[in-house]
């Protein structure tokens, strides 16, 4: 019985190295064929390359790797970056994103010189050969760079921000998006507008929230010359006060700008913190206005224009005589 047990056991055991003899010779024939495809050369690429390097399958598999890596890394700092900062109090949204992009930008390139260098290729090389091409290429495409400059030139200064209310060719529109070439904003009417980055580095463009979000909104309204204007002061005073969405720190202001033809001329002015919905708080201040006047029985003058009619009376004598009058 012994035996018997001691032969099973052998036999188990023989069974079992064999086994493994048989995936171990499994293993390394997988591992030498993964080898030998990753040692095919890649004539297409080799020929790009300086002098007599070779680029084969493997290089180019760590080439892919290293950017997908590279990538992932970018995220994944972004996310740190974003969270440590909300953590710190700095939650607004331009210096956040625009710290995640510098981020984003100089671990890209990194990468992507790693990357190159395993292929075979030197940097250094490359760059000295690259510098007489970049020229040319430079005055080829001078808007493009123009474009990606500029927009390293707000990233880095800050003056246009996501979240921004900003005005650019008389047009307000809000910040949403910045890229390194161009800017995406959203005027008032729902509509995306592509923006080329040179056009707010080399431009004028009025942004409202700059520092701070205090904006001036204004009203202008004519009465008529009769009537009594420091009443008309009191009542436009009372209608900007009465305002719910102006800022309480300032008071409003109500100015007489000048005697126009038809009417008084007055410029009543409250401070708002939102300068995308200055259009509609200035239709409310409108509308105050208007109801104010109107309750304190004050006329909102409107163009008028008086026509005179003078008779004029002619001599029949003189009429006659120069009718008779032949010509000379």
């Amino acid at each position: 019985m012994s035996f018997i047990q001691n032969t099973s056991n052998a036999d188990l055991g023989a069974a079992a190295a064999a086994g493994q003899q048989i995936v171990e010779d499994t293993a390394g024939g997988v591992v030498a064929q993964i080898q030998r495809v990753l040692e095919i050369e890649v004539p297409i690429l080799s020929a790009l390359m300086p002098g007599d390097s070779a680029v084969d399958v493997g290089n180019v598999v760590s080439f892919s790797v290293i950017l997908l890596m590279t990538l992932t890394l970018s995220r994944v700092v972004q996310l740190v970056i974003g969270k440590t900062m909300r953590r710190r109090g700095l939650s607004d949204v331009g210096t956040v994103g625009t710290t995640q992009r510098l981020v984003h930008y100089a671990l890209v390139v990194i990468g992507f010189g790693v990357a190159v260098e395993n292929l075979g290729v030197d940097l250094t090389t490359l760059f000295a050969a690259g510098a007489v091409v970049a020229v040319g290429f430079g005055f080829a495409m001078q808007n493009i760079l123009q474009n990606f400059v500029s927009g390293f030139i707000l990233l880095i200064e800050r003056s246009v921000q996501p979240g921004d209310t900003i005005e650019v060719d008389g047009a307000v529109v809000k910040v949403q998006e910045m890229g390194v070439r161009t800017t995406i904003v959203r005027n008032w009417d729902d509509e995306e507008i592509i923006i080329p980055n040179s056009t707010l580095v080399q431009g004028n463009v009025k942004n409202y929230t700059l520092r701070d979000d205090l904006h001036r909104l204004r009203s202008r309204v004519g009465v008529a010359y009769g009537s009594d204007m420091d009443r008309t002061r009191e009542v436009l005073l009372e209608a900007a006060a009465g305002v719910e969405f102006r800022n309480r720190v300032k008071d409003p202001v109500v100015l007489l700008l000048e005697f126009g033809d038809s009417s008084v001329v007055f410029d009543v002015s409250v401070w708002t913190n939102d300068p995308w919905t200055s259009r509609i708080n200035r239709s409310h201040l409108n509308f105050a206005v208007w109801h104010a006047l109107k309750a304190a029985g004050i006329t909102i003058a409107f163009p008028q224009l008086d026509v005179h009619f003078d008779r004029v009376e002619v001599d029949a004598s003189q009429g006659e005589s120069g009718s008779d009058a032949g010509p000379g």
